[in-house]
């Protein structure tokens, strides 16, 4: 099954053992020295062991006084950090996965605050419209200085025994500032007609080959940065060309820069393949090999793209964050257990924190140390543990305790399992939430648990098991705020739109709360032909989606026709209309509509808990039930307490 996938591949002098790359992505999980943790080891190995072919590290610093992209980064400024990054190289190796070091520099698209020196710098003195702050022009010294420490952070790199290097050319960090018209303004060496913008990148390829011979250099670069005055897709087959004749063994292709993020970390909206032009444009002009992202949840994509002859390698990024095993349930023919990629951006958020990469998919990313068969109790013996409800934390906690040799039983009142993920894939966009919940129902048949649908667990039920344990996950449902007129005919709760129950056209609609669940709601009652204004009685809009989702929306509902009014607290319900108070001011105001749906989301409902801890001396509560939020909240609540239960 999906033969070229996991053939076996050439990049430079090195053998690779199957078609799948894991391109770099930040983490944030190196000791805060800049030396590899033993928890970014464990990520790694995690993923070599699965069956990646080539592993390329995250952001790596060359230059400590004006390249830091955070503080919990690897780095290879100097030979003290060439014994950590052995571990990592010899962790790797040992599945026979290769691995390249990849050597980066920010430049202007970063903040000071991360900086030895404090400013940042770049080819020219351009600000990052996203990161807003000067950057320091770089003199023709200090490039020549900046090309030196790139070369010496490639032997750092030879030194702890990686595979090769992989320089960052793309994203509009500092080499691609030198490549791009965009950001390169400069009348030195280093800027003017092409190949003066080439020769930053020039100088470091040359010297590594020449100081370091027979050492693999990747180059992973922006072949379309949808800028009007970047560099396009046919500058980009032309930088192709280049770096393949200055020697450069492999190109690993991307797109995008900080100003066109969407394009580089895409989210649901962005489907599989979408940029699949780019590499395949690539690979017609050089010889070399192709490695590229294309948004790939899928092993069937995978396969596909190399069918097509679109790359030579094919870069699972994310996909690889949110099932370790990808790789390995590919070749075993097992796709159905892969936790595929959602699109929800939340990893990247989550690293704009400073704080480890969190996936809403993969509740052990970032703690493979602590969440391993190794550290997984065989405790069970068979013994019985009911579990009560039977959505993402139910099912995530039942298949622990499975692992664990436990028989769980799972009560789900409803007729399928899924609990509210139910209703959050239905919007449009949201199908890869429909695949997490399918994932989740095959892995939990997978291991055998026992599910008893359509049955409301009664104490007497639970009783009947004699369990060694009870796992409470039914903890949570939509509610309507307490003001005047929410118990009239014209409401109703946005599960109820959402699931089809209660369905209106070409009416006036006040939806309440601007949250993910109200501006969902609000988009697919637009699309069904209602004007729909959304009210909030605080200033934030869709909390907590990544920037870019954010963006999306406020377009999207814009395009819709979609009103929406911050600061406004919903303070009572007529037949023809709402009245409304200023948060901050509580002036009044009225809003003509015909109908009104609560999106303010789920509360906690704690009765089946506390009943059930009236009756049974080993009780845990997971998920909801705790605390609402999202789905990787749930997942890493059930996983945690489960572990340990």
């Amino acid at each position: 099954m999906y033969e070229k996938l996991f053939s076996r591949g050439r990049i430079g002098n090195l053998e690779l053992k199957s078609r799948i790359v894991m391109p770099p992505m930040g983490t944030s999980m190196a000791a805060m020295n800049g030396e590899a943790s033993d928890r970014i080891i464990r990520y790694y190995e995690e993923r070599a062991k699965a069956g990646c072919g080539l592993i390329c590290t995250e952001v790596t610093c060359v230059d400590e006084d004006w390249g830091c992209a955070g503080f919990y980064q690897l780095h290879a400024s100097s030979m003290r950090y060439a014994q950590s990054l052995k571990k990592l190289a010899d962790a790797v190796h040992k599945y026979d996965t290769k691995i390249f070091l990849q050597l980066h520099h920010p430049g202007r698209e970063i903040n000071s605050i991360y900086q030895g020196k404090g400013q940042i710098v770049a080819p020219s003195a351009i600000p990052c419209p996203v990161c807003r702050e000067m950057p320091h022009e770089l003199t023709t010294a200090e490039c020549e200085g900046l090309v030196n420490k790139f070369v010496a952070a490639a032997k750092v790199a030879k030194m702890a025994g990686m595979d090769g290097v992989e320089l960052h050319a793309a994203h509009g960090y500092l080499i691609n500032q030198f490549l791009s018209p965009h950001t390169n303004k400069r009348t030195d060496k280093y800027g003017g007609d092409f190949f003066g913008r080439m020769r930053f990148i020039d100088e470091i390829v040359i010297n590594i080959r020449m100081q370091l011979p027979g050492f693999p250099v990747s180059v992973r670069y922006s072949a379309d940065e949808f800028l009007p005055d970047g560099i396009t897709i046919e500058e980009g087959v032309k930088i192709a060309r280049h770096l393949e004749s200055i020697g450069v063994v492999s190109l690993n292709v991307s797109c995008g820069t900080y100003e066109t993020g969407n394009t580089i970390v895409e989210p649901y909206f962005r489907k599989e393949m979408w940029k699949k032009h780019l590499a395949a444009s690539v690979k017609a002009a050089v010889k070399i090999p192709v490695i590229a992202v294309n948004t790939v949840k899928y092993p069937a994509t995978a396969e596909k793209l190399l069918e097509e002859g679109v790359c030579d390698f094919v870069a699972l990024g994310r996909a690889q964050l949110a099932d370790p095993e990808w790789a390995k349930k590919a070749k075993e023919g097992n796709e159905k257990l892969i936790r595929k990629c959602m699109g929800c951006m939340f990893c990247f958020k989550s690293a704009l924190s400073g704080m480890p990469i969190i996936c809403n998919a993969n509740p052990t990313l970032g703690l493979e140390e602590l969440y391993n068969e190794d550290t997984l109790k065989k405790d069970g013996n068979g013994r019985t543990i009911a579990v009560i409800g039977g959505g993402p934390a139910g099912m995530q906690a039942a298949q622990v305790m499975a692992r664990r040799g436990y028989k769980p039983v799972i009560f789900e009142k409803g007729s399928e399992l899924g609990g509210q993920m139910n209703i959050a894939k239905l919007p449009e966009n949201k199908e890869m939430l429909g695949e997490l919940v399918k994932t989740l129902i095959a892995q939990t048949e997978d291991l055998g648990i026992e599910v008893r649908l359509n049955t409301e667990a009664s104490i007497e039920d639970i009783k009947a098991l004699d369990p060694a344990g009870v796992i409470v996950a039914a903890g949570s449902k939509p509610f309507k705020l307490p003001v005047p007129g929410a118990d009239k005919e014209n409401v109703s709760l946005a599960s109820d739109v959402l699931l089809g129950n209660v369905r209106y056209e070409n009416k006036s609609i006040v939806v309440v709360g601007a949250g993910v669940t109200g501006i969902e709601t609000a988009e697919t009652l637009a699309i069904q032909g209602n004007k729909v204004t959304i009210i909030e009685m605080g200033t934030a809009v869709g909390d907590p989606l990544y920037p870019s989702l954010k963006v999306y929306y406020g377009k999207r509902l814009a395009e819709l026709g979609v009103e929406i009014k911050t600061m406004t607290r919903l303070f009572e319900i007529c037949d023809d209309k709402v009245v409304v108070r200023n948060s901050a001011t509580a002036f009044r105001g009225e809003i003509p509509c015909d109908a009104v749906v609560f999106a303010n989301g789920v509360r906690s409902e704690r009765t089946v808990a506390e009943a059930c801890y009236a009756n049974f001396d080993k009780v845990i509560c997971v998920g909801d039930v705790n605390n609402t939020g999202l789905i990787g909240d749930a997942l890493r609540d059930a996983n945690s307490k489960a572990w340990v239960f």
